[in-house]
């Protein structure tokens, strides 16, 4: 795909696909209780229609309207053994929680993915739930393909994450759900809560306390009503093209604003973002608003800590941000990046040097010098639907046209990227 300059800057209102995270969780738990779960807004992407189909090889009856998914509950205990392998496609978030609640049903399972799933880590799921009585294999010990066969408990378990994952967190929840036992997790950092906040909501015995998270052993629950909110890591895109664009003012409505998942907010802040919430309000235990992002006068800041888990999906864009801003950027403790859909360390820095940025990769992230300069070149998104939509945009601020091999990839999350961006663009 050729992807043209951007004449203009960025003027109107939108609104993003749903949170990616939580349409995934809503098919999982709605598919546990005992009668009807109606989900609204639910993102019609391929890493939630690979959830999807999962639960429907394992019996649950699920109907798809336009963005309204209704799913008929078979219970706690109502799974159905799949009579062909599941396939999770490209996603970990599929492969992964759903490793945790199929350790503990009565039947063996397969589950597989695509190309790329299949070269992502899995033993850190398969050692802590095997550690908790569970039987998981992974091909060579690690990766997909993996095989889980049924034992008779899972036991009590503590956990302390070596690092924060609220994948592993949220597998870990699924199978304690089941356990004899108080699973309990440490974190080192707090990573995403969605999983905390759908158990809550759906009256799950859950237990938060700082970064430590505890389950019981869950009993039947029934459906309920879900409103996806607006996804803002997908957000996120759109909120750096108005702050690198003079003149933009974007108002980007119903987005999800969960503590642990706006640190895209913090940075752009930080770096000098023209940012505004408003209209914030609560929906099924998820914090929603709108937010107002003018163009703005970035600078380099460091980037370490705390708020890397709060980033890590944001961090190919936050670059992007970086090489329009003024001064240096420095991203540390983000060696996540690097088991994501790609290396993301090295296909960020690779792809954004091709078209002349000055940045630097470091074995647990990558040194930026804003040159608010970029000229078109011939690019690749290795697969990864946040590098096709990273270079989708930097293609846009840069001089000559820009060449990108796979933007098919971005269907994943954003399947209506470009539409969206057509809404506010002005030429």
């Amino acid at each position: 795909m050729i992807i043209n300059k951007y004449n203009g800057c960025f003027k109107g209102e939108m609104t993003v696909p749903g949170d990616k995270s939580i349409s995934h969780r809503s098919i999982m738990f709605g598919s546990l209780a005992e009668g009807e779960t109606n989900v609204k807004n639910f993102l019609m992407g391929e890493d939630c229609l690979s959830t999807i189909g999962c639960f429907r090889d394992m019996g649950v009856e699920i109907e798809v309207s336009g963005t309204d998914v209704k799913i008929k509950g078979v219970g706690f205990k109502g799974l159905k053994k799949p009579e062909k392998t599941l396939d999770a496609g490209n996603s970990g978030t599929t492969i992964r929680i759903l490793s945790g609640l199929l350790a503990c049903q009565n039947f063996e399972s397969r589950i597989d993915g695509d190309e790329s799933l299949r070269k992502r880590p899995m033993s850190r799921v398969a050692d802590p739930l095997n550690d908790m009585g569970a039987d998981m294999e992974c091909t060579n010990g690690k990766y997909p393909p993996v095989t889980i066969r049924p034992v008779e408990k899972i036991k009590a378990y503590r956990y302390v994450q070596p690092t924060a994952s609220a994948q592993v967190k949220s597998c870990l929840l699924m199978a304690g759900m089941y356990g004899e036992g108080t699973v309990e997790i440490v974190q080192p950092e707090i990573s995403r809560d969605h999983t905390e906040r759908m158990m809550k909501y759906f009256g799950i015995p859950i237990e938060v306390e700082g970064k430590t998270v505890r389950i019981q052993k869950a009993d039947v629950f029934k459906g309920k009503d879900i409103m996806v909110p607006g996804d803002i890591s997908s957000a996120a895109f759109y909120m750096v093209a108005a702050c690198i664009a003079k003149g933009s003012e974007i108002l980007i409505r119903d987005v999800g604003l969960n503590p642990t998942r706006t640190g895209i907010i913090d940075v752009l802040l930080q770096m000098g973002g023209d940012i505004e919430i408003e209209n914030e309000r609560l929906e099924n235990e998820e914090p929603i608003g709108d937010i107002r992002i003018k163009g703005s006068d970035l600078k380099g800041i460091e980037i370490n800590g705390d708020i890397i888990p709060r980033i890590i999906d944001e961090i190919p864009i936050i670059s992007l941000a970086a090489v329009f801003a003024e001064g240096t950027t420095v991203i540390s403790d983000a060696e996540e990046l690097k088991v994501k859909e790609t290396d993301r360390i090295a296909a960020v820095c690779d792809e954004l040097s091709k078209m002349g940025a000055k940045i630097t990769p470091k074995d647990d992230g990558m040194v930026i010098e804003g040159t608010s300069k970029l000229s078109g070149a011939a690019v690749k998104t290795y697969g990864d639907h946040r590098m096709g939509m990273m270079l989708a945009l930097a293609g846009g601020f840069a001089d000559g046209d820009t060449e990108i091999d796979d933007i098919e990839c971005i269907a994943v999350s954003n399947p209506d990227f470009f539409k969206i961006l057509d809404t506010v663009k002005q030429i």
